[in-house]
């Protein structure tokens, strides 16, 4: 799924949804604003691709979290609103900034994103991009923030027995 420049956290997660902070009840109305076609391709895929600017607009974290109830594993983009990207590596969802791959990926194609690696594969071209630093990457491998903190504090409380 490919989008241009400056798409805002309104047109990701418009407003009125924001008293959920349920992923799966949240896809139900990403990206609502540009109609049900285009929600249904968003179902269907399993990347976004977009320009500059991603997620610019409000500090909504239900705008990286509605793309993961829909089911997108990660977001490429030329470049991302800094709110946008690091709520997006806090709840477990892969965002990288990739210009090239951008310009060369085309709507229905296919992409791996390899963070660990720091390459975005786009048929038999590879991008390359600069890995997650540590402590990025284990959040990413925690499921999120929320998730690590989680583990993190049952291996102390663990320890302590």
């Amino acid at each position: 799924m490919v989008f241009g420049d400056n798409v805002n956290t309104d047109v990701i997660i418009p407003g009125r949804y924001l008293v959920s902070i349920d992923p799966a009840e949240l896809a139900e109305h990403a990206f609502e604003p540009l109609g049900l076609e285009l929600q249904q391709r968003l179902r269907a895929s399993d990347v976004v691709v977009a320009g500059r600017n991603f997620g610019c607009g409000s500090a909504r974290e239900q705008a990286s979290t509605c793309l993961i109830g829909a089911g997108i594993s990660a977001v490429i983009a030329a470049s991302f609103s800094r709110v946008f990207f690091r709520n997006a590596i806090n709840t477990g969802l892969v965002a990288v900034e990739s210009p090239e791959a951008v310009a060369a990926i085309e709507d229905g194609a296919q992409v791996w994103v390899d963070y660990e690696v720091g390459v975005v594969e786009v048929g038999d071209q590879r991008f390359p991009f600069a890995p997650y630093p540590e402590s990025l990457a284990a959040i990413l491998e925690s499921g999120g923030l929320i998730e690590q903190l989680i583990q993190q504090t049952k291996a102390a409380s663990e320890e302590r027995r």
